[in-house]
């Protein structure tokens, strides 16, 4: 089993010694999705919502949320990010948007929290500028999709993860 390594033989929350580690080309991607009523999903692609463009407004905020994820996880190391994307699928027929971050780095530690964090924070400003008219939205299945680089190497999601019965 492997070892958890945000903690020391105390049990006590520590934040990873990377200093020797080898800087290497990152990239994480993860993914999520929105889901909301038809009215607020027409709402959305039409750019009818009051407070604006919606996903315009998303985009730059999971950004900036990734960014800053180092201020919000605790124990996330400061990354000097290269990339981020952030990019939305509209699903009509489900009235549902998916959200896909991909995050790039040279560095030392993986990106895979900075990806997470801005599909997370996407999704809450658009649930935030679409609340007014639709509190019954639901943010689910956020995943990491696919990384890259460092010591582990290659992880591809192969899809949902369920606890064996």
């Amino acid at each position: 089993m492997k070892k958890l390594t945000h903690f020391d033989d105390h049990g006590k929350a520590i934040m990873v010694d990377v200093s020797k580690k080898d800087e290497t080309l990152r990239e994480a991607t993860a993914c999520g999705s929105i889901f909301m009523k038809p009215e607020t999903f027409r709402l959305i692609i039409d750019k009818k919502i009051s407070k604006g463009d919606v996903l315009g407004a998303a985009r730059i905020a999971g950004i900036m949320g990734a960014k800053r994820t180092p201020d919000i996880i605790p124990l996330c190391h400061p990354l000097a990010i290269t990339s981020v994307q952030v990019d939305f699928s509209p699903v009509r027929g489900k009235s549902r948007i998916d959200i896909r971050a991909t995050v790039k780095i040279k560095g030392k530690t993986g990106a895979e929290m900075e990806a997470f964090t801005a599909v997370a924070v996407a999704a809450l400003t658009i649930y935030d500028m679409c609340k007014a008219v639709d509190r019954g939205m639901t943010i689910s299945d956020i995943h990491l999709k696919e990384k890259s680089g460092g010591k582990s190497g290659r992880f591809i999601w192969e899809g949902t993860t369920k606890p064996k019965k």
